[in-house]
């Protein structure tokens, strides 16, 4: 068996630095007439970090899961219910063809840019067509996580780096209510991918890469591409036992695969055309198929010219306008094809010599 290596993580918080960071939440002079209120929540949440209480309410599993008896946290089994009923109605050929649209810029009108993001044009023009087919459309913008309020994508914490079968589907690190770490996105996030006959994935290019609220979105969906089920049979986070059951034999389910895709990646100056080479092969490896050669696209606004005239550049390139468009057609098309039975991966039937 091979060893878990251990030693890197920090001391857990004193209880000064506990209630320094406790109250940075609570600056605002506003709170001062609440403060012995305060001070009572604090000693509770005090408590519950020196007693690492991560899943406060939980339940049985359940004859479903590998140990019934084991006290599955009530917030992850809602979610993975909720999973369960949108692979259902997406499997459904009754139901309207649905198409998840992804806006990846940061940037919106609510916060500090003040302005609307060029992405967010674009998935209106993609939407138009998509709705014009009739498409059933599903918005995830994902600059909602700079001006929503406590809104968060918690990073991925590499559980599968230890061991495959320990990255549970959909993810189980979070919420982690005894280290405050809740109001996480994804447990939404991950059902509008599962109800999706197709993504498109709109975003800007920042620093050659792409925005970290997209980035953080990828990596969480990590748990997507061989993740575990059954958080029972690793006991939760027993990372001695996930390795145990990846080296039995692991199948690696790629529980996103099938779904039709398309891209639109746009700069200022670089880095357009890598960015769009890193999502098609992140969603290629995922198992979902590109729409054709019109569902990629990366292109330039206004290259090497101010930023401050950005819009109105873009509402002169008529042609990139129809670019966008023709990939919500290309992926419309793909859809169609795809629930007809009449689009498949050429290699879908062949094993993999390395499965991972």
């Amino acid at each position: 068996m091979p060893e878990v290596r251990q030693g890197q993580a920090p001391q857990p918080l004193a209880r000064q630095e506990f209630h320094l960071q406790f109250m940075r939440s609570f600056t605002d002079p506003t709170f001062e007439p609440v403060q012995a209120a305060l001070a009572q929540v604090e000693e509770i949440a005090w408590k519950n970090y020196q007693d690492g209480r991560k899943s406060p309410v939980t339940q049985k599993a359940g004859s479903e899961f590998a140990d019934p008896d084991y006290d599955l946290s009530v917030e992850w089994k809602a979610t993975r219910d909720r999973l369960l009923v949108a692979e259902q109605r997406q499997k459904d050929p009754q139901t309207r063809s649905r198409v998840l649209l992804i806006i990846g810029a940061a940037r919106n009108d609510g916060s500090c840019p003040g302005e609307i993001s060029k992405t967010f044009r674009m998935s209106l023009w993609a939407k138009e067509v998509l709705e014009a087919a009739q498409i059933e459309v599903d918005v995830l913008d994902l600059s909602q996580l700079i001006s929503g309020y406590d809104l968060h994508i918690h990073p991925c914490k590499g559980c599968v780096s230890t061991a495959m079968p320990l990255c549970h589907w959909p993810c189980s690190c979070y919420p982690n209510h005894g280290e405050r770490q809740v109001n996480d996105w994804m447990a939404e996030i991950y059902e509008k991918w599962v109800a999706a006959h197709g993504v498109i994935i709109l975003t800007p290019t920042y620093w050659y890469q792409a925005p970290s609220v997209l980035k953080l979105m990828i990596d969480r969906l990590v748990c997507a591409d061989g993740g575990n089920p059954d958080p029972t049979t690793t006991h939760g986070k027993k990372a001695a036992e996930a390795k145990a059951l990846e080296l039995k034999g692991w199948d690696y389910p790629k529980h996103l695969a099938g779904r039709a895709y398309g891209l639109v990646v746009h700069g200022d100056v670089a880095g357009t055309e890598s960015l769009r080479r890193n999502l098609a092969d992140w969603l290629d490896w995922m198992g979902l198929i590109d729409a054709g050669k019109q569902s990629a696209l990366d292109r330039y606004v206004g290259y090497y010219e101010s930023y401050a005239d950005s819009h109105a550049t873009l509402d002169k390139d008529e042609a990139f306008q129809e670019e966008v468009r023709n990939v919500a057609r290309s992926v419309a098309a793909a859809v169609g094809q795809l629930r007809q039975g009449a689009l498949h991966k050429p290699d879908e039937a062949i094993t993999p010599a390395r499965p991972k």
